[in-house]
């Protein structure tokens, strides 16, 4: 019993001993944020009012913007159109966009044009839309269904139903071979992109929804309303608590740092996931963060409902 003591003495300490950092820079952007994607140099900013903003990555000055058709609500008002979901493949731009009437389409833009995928008369409530390659792309849906779109064939490949829960979230391996998908039960199923089907079910360590997943390096990172993250891998499987709810995550390339939010005053905790330690807290997010994303293992970008991205460097 004391050397248990001891042990959670030492956490404690380490914990307390994270460093407080602010911003190295901060900039502006169209709206609340609502996806990041890092991409040939370049930063793309998915937000909640019909603009997709486009950044140097190298000093965040801004090259484009580019503006979704606005939408009508239930009321049959014309509203900007949030975007759920984006991702980037070569100079092509994956868009999962609000449609009429709380309908959801997928468009690409390329060669300076948006092209229809997925149409809203479909009537699908599509949660989240990434490339697979050149010639698919995989979704899901709210009903937790996983789908796989044939871009040049025009169909739908398949349709796995991954559980009866919620979907609340995905994140695809580094060769997109492998997906995590997480849903308000708190358990994870990893699937096989080729077929969908469920390889292995994670339980028993998130308690409710999980609202965001990273997966790199065969590891799983969570942002749980239980307050929990849990950070899996084969031999050290934890979690890190929090006073709040968790609504956002991110591990580095190699898995070796794990990011999330951590308290009500947004701040954003950066640890080790082997010793567990926590090394710095992100400080002066204005509101509730959205995204996190390591650029590389010194520089992390954190965005929220803010019309700002806040930029880190964790060492000078």
């Amino acid at each position: 019993m004391n050397i248990l003591k001891i042990l959670i003495s030492l956490f404690l300490i380490s914990s307390l001993n994270a460093s407080n950092l602010s911003p190295n820079k901060k900039f502006e952007i169209s709206g609340g944020a609502t996806d990041l994607v890092i991409n040939n140099n370049k930063l793309y900013v998915a937000t909640n009012d019909s603009k997709i903003d486009i950044f140097k990555l190298n000093d965040f000055t801004k090259i484009s913007t580019i503006v979704i058709p606005k939408t009508t609500d239930f009321m049959g008002e014309v509203i900007g159109s949030k975007i759920y979901s984006l991702d980037v493949l070569n100079e092509d731009i994956l868009i999962l966009s609000q449609g009429k009437r709380g309908a959801r389409k997928i468009d690409i833009f390329t060669d300076g044009k948006l092209v229809n995928i997925i149409p809203e008369s479909k009537r699908l409530f599509i949660a989240q839309a990434k490339f697979i390659d050149n010639s698919k792309i995989i979704f899901s849906l709210l009903s937790n269904e996983l789908l796989v779109y044939d871009l040049k064939k025009k169909k739908i490949l398949y349709n796995r139903q991954v559980s009866q829960s919620k979907f609340s979230y995905f994140a695809l391996d580094e060769k997109k071979e492998k997906i995590v998908v997480a849903d308000e039960s708190g358990n994870l199923k990893l699937c096989d992109v080729k077929d969908g089907n469920i390889l292995k079910t994670f339980k028993n360590q998130n308690l409710d929804n999980v609202f965001q997943v990273d997966f790199k390096n065969n590891k799983i990172l969570t942002a749980g309303q239980d307050r929990r993250a849990v950070f899996y891998d084969d031999f050290n499987t934890y979690y890190k608590e929090s006073g709040f709810l968790i609504y956002s995550c991110a591990l580095n390339k190699n898995a070796t740092l794990g990011a999330y939010s951590s308290n009500e005053n947004n701040d954003i905790t950066i640890f080790d996931t082997s010793s567990k330690t926590d090394l710095y807290k992100l400080k002066k997010n204005k509101m509730t963060p959205t995204k996190i994303l390591f650029i590389n293992d010194n520089e992390i970008l954190v965005a929220s409902d803010d019309k700002n991205i806040n930029y880190y460097k964790i060492k000078e």
